[in-house]
């Protein structure tokens, strides 16, 4: 027998004692908006773990609803929907139950965030970060900038080539602020003038965008104007001084995002494990720093930068916060605005 054939039995025992040799690693697998979260995060936790994190990505909710839907349920272990998709993935089962006590982060939320309709006592989702819905535009030297949807409705503001948000309720509900309406408007009406609106609106425009795609067109000059979320918009002002993010006068959408695990997701313990790891308050701080959203966690608010916490476009003053609306799930309702997006769409 060769020497080194004699070595192997021994050589084999010792590599099986290694960090890392002898079974594989745990896997989680996340579903994330693109830009969400903080690479070097994610490095701490694999650490802290010895797991490996595959990230998928996606721009707009109702891919990844649709994806969720057709077979991601048992495929993903986090996902990141907002509170207007959350009662539906809930009544669809498509949602696991949080375990608290696998989660003990938790009580770092803020109240109002826990006590919320879309999903009260947090019992399917971890609120993450919070924000609005607005214009991310770039300055035209000389003339002030618009402070309303009629950069978008009306021609006549248009201050230059502009897209739209490839998101139903956000783009619906701009509409219906404009007109001076609820974003969650259920009056037929009101609906066929926001999709008239619309419509006559894409014909002026460059189309539909997912968020980051709209940040990038702006940013590359490719349009003035882009329909934007916060952190998105927050992030391309730091890239260019000559934008900025506007809260239309007329109202907007507030909305949250919410750490989730799918109903059948194949590493549960593994996924409660980041999600309590993102709340930790430090953690937290880091990872709204790296997306410029709002926090929703009351520990992590005093280690934001006071660069960020001082921010109108990040935490609006008061008097922006009363003309915001979250869009509510609408139940049967609901069925309606996918209608109307359709025509929109396809007209």
């Amino acid at each position: 027998m060769h020497p080194t054939l004699r070595l192997l039995p021994a050589l084999l025992l010792i590599l099986s004692l290694l960090p890392g040799c002898g079974k594989p690693r745990a896997q989680l697998n996340l579903f994330v908006w693109s830009e969400y979260i903080d690479p070097k995060l994610i490095a701490e936790f694999e650490k802290l773990n010895d797991c490996r994190v595959n990230v998928d990505y996606y721009e707009d909710l109702e891919g990844m609803v649709a994806k969720l839907a057709s077979g991601g349920s048992s495929i993903y272990d986090i996902v990141v929907p907002d509170d207007t998709h959350m009662p539906a993935l809930i009544k669809r089962g498509l949602l696991a139950p949080l375990r608290h006590e696998n989660v003990p982060n938790l009580r770092h939320i803020l109240p109002s965030f826990t006590t919320a309709s879309f999903d009260p006592g947090n019992g399917y989702g971890a609120p993450s970060d919070w924000g609005t819905t607005g214009l991310f535009l770039r300055r035209t030297e000389g003339k002030p900038s618009p402070r309303g949807w009629g950069a978008v409705f009306n021609p006549a503001e248009q201050p230059g080539p502009f897209l739209l948000l490839e998101d139903p309720r956000a783009t619906i509900g701009a509409a219906l602020r404009y007109d001076g309406h609820s974003l969650n408007s259920t009056n037929m009406a009101e609906l066929t003038q926001a999709r008239d609106r619309l419509i006559e609106a894409k014909k002026r425009s460059l189309g539909f965008e997912g968020a980051t795609g709209c940040k990038n067109r702006v940013l590359s000059k490719g349009a003035r104007v882009a329909m934007a979320y916060t952190g998105d918009a927050v992030r391309g002002m730091a890239e260019d001084s000559e934008t900025l993010y506007v809260t239309p006068i007329e109202g907007s959408q507030i909305w949250v995002d919410l750490l989730c695990i799918p109903a059948q997701a194949p590493h549960r313990d593994l996924a409660e494990r980041f999600i309590n790891f993102l709340l930790d308050p430090p953690v937290a701080a880091r990872f709204v720093a790296f997306y410029r959203d709002a926090t929703c966690n009351k520990s992590a608010l005093e280690l934001v930068p006071p660069a960020d916490r001082n921010n109108p476009a990040i935490y609006p003053p008061p008097e922006v916060l009363t003309r915001l609306e979250y869009a509510r799930d609408l139940g049967e309702m609901n069925k309606l605005y996918d209608e109307i997006w359709l025509q929109i769409k396809s007209r």
